[in-house]
């Protein structure tokens, strides 16, 4: 479907519709109301890119998108359309894919880690005031200094408990902390948690290299990451694209431009990205589409929409293909007026007009010509799909995976000794040590009440023998004398009463 190699065709208007390849990088839009063929067109566009060599990343916000790794079924319509568009080598394939699913239900799990979003990023997802932002840079220090790996949520919430029961010593090394900011802290660690956040945080982290991988006939594997579920919880899916923002922004290389892109991500239903989204999370994508195509890495956003998408963001995309949109109120056609007047006029068309006009599979298309201008806007036929236009099957998901490259590197748990481990055992041997201290003291007291008992009972002793050696013995001559004094005292009693009454006593 190329006219060169670097090169992708995905469409046929008045003219073909081309990607560059040296062009891809400067990011993309696919807009258009329900059922007018947004996702097919994102299909089309990704195994394209993959058949380049360039490795693809999709979010899967209905399932659908899981198609591209099943061939598709022959149809009449889409023969014929390949053949209207003069499409070279059409034939039903699927592309080599990963299947993807922070929640393991239906892909290899994605993880990160606590250290690696960091405490700058952490701190702004979870919308933290200055006084709280430095809290967590505290932690995130002290763990540092004290060999305490923040790996998951678990070591984050037994630090910050840490903290709080350490406050006193910590804030005279570390700086100022108080309890009610460590509370702040937790409670937002806590709604966190209630969208599953343990799921994303943990071992082993995703590695980038494998969301840009080739097969071994050098097409990209397209990453699908399955995103259902994960759209139910904001804030994680606003964690996670934080994260692998960052991480693409941060770890990959300079490279210029090149002939054609390193990597190629796809958001599907991207308003719902940017809907109660946190401003970090929307500075951060701003950022990265300003300053990552010079890293060889194109963004593109499918969305009902241009109006889904923040103007930051919207001025940075140069390929632009816009499926129909309805009219049914004055606001709809504000709306379309103001997207006809996104796209270089073409004399040849009302693009108000036409928007409205637009079939299945057919789209407005605008892309970068050889200098880097727009083109003009075209009416473009897109390019049937090779893959199935529907979902795949559990059945069929599961085999992919089997068979995945990197099933036995993510699909087993690590929970290796980090902070939580650590502070654990730290606590039980604290707890244990005070047992023992406790323990010696009980013996301490016991002894101690024990010898005072003792030294009562000798105390009582010695005062009776006292009192005994006070009393001194009679000698034999005194005792003859007592023995005396008794007899004579007594026969003088006998005879005072014989005399008184005539009779013994």
């Amino acid at each position: 479907m190329s006219d060169t190699a670097n090169n992708l065709h995905f469409g046929q208007g008045e003219k073909p519709a081309i990607i560059l390849g040296k062009f891809a990088n400067r990011h993309g839009l696919i807009t258009g109301a329900t059922g007018t063929g947004k996702t097919v067109t994102l299909q089309v566009l990704a195994e394209n890119f993959s058949q380049m060599g360039v490795p693809v990343f999709v979010t899967d916000i209905k399932g659908d998108v899981s198609g591209l790794s099943q061939a598709g079924k022959q149809k009449e319509f889409l023969d014929n359309r390949a053949k209207e568009l003069n499409i070279e080598n059409y034939r039903y394939e699927g592309s080599s894919t990963i299947f993807w699913d922070i929640f393991k239900k239906h892909g290899h799990p994605v993880r990160t880690t606590i250290q690696e979003i960091g405490p700058l990023y952490l701190s702004r997802l979870l919308e933290l005031s200055d006084v709280q932002e430095g809290v967590i840079a505290v932690a995130f220090k002290y763990a540092e200094t004290n060999h305490l790996p923040l790996l998951d949520l678990k070591d984050l919430t037994s630090l910050l408990k840490y903290m709080g029961e350490n406050y006193k010593a910590i804030s005279s090394e570390y700086g100022r902390i108080t309890n009610a900011s460590i509370g702040a802290i937790q409670r937002r660690l806590l709604n966190l948690e209630s969208q599953d956040a343990e799921k994303l945080f943990g071992e082993p982290a995703l590695e980038l290299v494998d969301l840009m991988r080739q097969d071994m006939q050098g097409n990209g594997i397209i990453s699908i990451m399955e995103s259902r579920d994960l759209m139910m919880k904001p804030q994680l899916y606003a964690t996670f694209l934080l994260w692998l923002m960052t991480e693409l922004f941060e770890t990959l290389p300079e490279v210029g431009d090149l002939p054609e892109p390193k990597l190629v991500l796809f958001f599907d239903e991207a308003h719902l990205i940017f809907t109660d989204a946190p401003k970090e999370v929307i500075r951060r994508i701003e950022q990265v589409a300003r300053l990552i195509r010079s890293k060889g890495v194109g963004i593109y956003f499918c969305t009902q929409s241009p109006g889904d998408i923040p103007e930051n963001i919207l001025g940075q995309l140069g390929n632009k293909v816009q499926h129909a949109l309805r009219s049914y109120t004055p606001k709809d056609k504000k709306v379309i007026k103001a997207v006809a007047d996104s796209f270089r006029p073409n004399p040849k068309l009302d693009t108000a007009e036409v928007i409205t006009e637009l079939g299945v599979g057919e789209a407005l298309v605008s892309t970068l010509e050889a200098k880097g201008a727009p083109s003009i806007v075209d009416r473009v036929k897109i390019a049937p799909p090779r893959c199935r236009m529907g979902p795949a099957t559990t059945e069929e998901r599961a085999t992919i995976m089997k068979r995945s490259p990197v099933g036995a590197k993510y699909d087993t748990d690590l929970d290796r000794e980090s902070a939580h481990e650590k502070l654990q055992k730290r606590a039980a041997e604290l707890a244990e040590l005070k047992a023992k201290e406790q323990a010696k003291l009980e013996q301490a007291k016991k002894e101690a009440a024990k010898q005072a008992q003792e030294e009562k009972q000798n105390s009582r002793y010695r005062s009776k023998k006292t009192s005994s050696r006070g009393r001194r013995s009679d000698t034999v001559l005194e005792s003859m004398g007592k023995s005396l004094g008794r007899k004579f005292t007594t026969k003088a009693v006998n005879a005072v009463w014989k005399a008184l009454f005539g009779r013994k006593r």
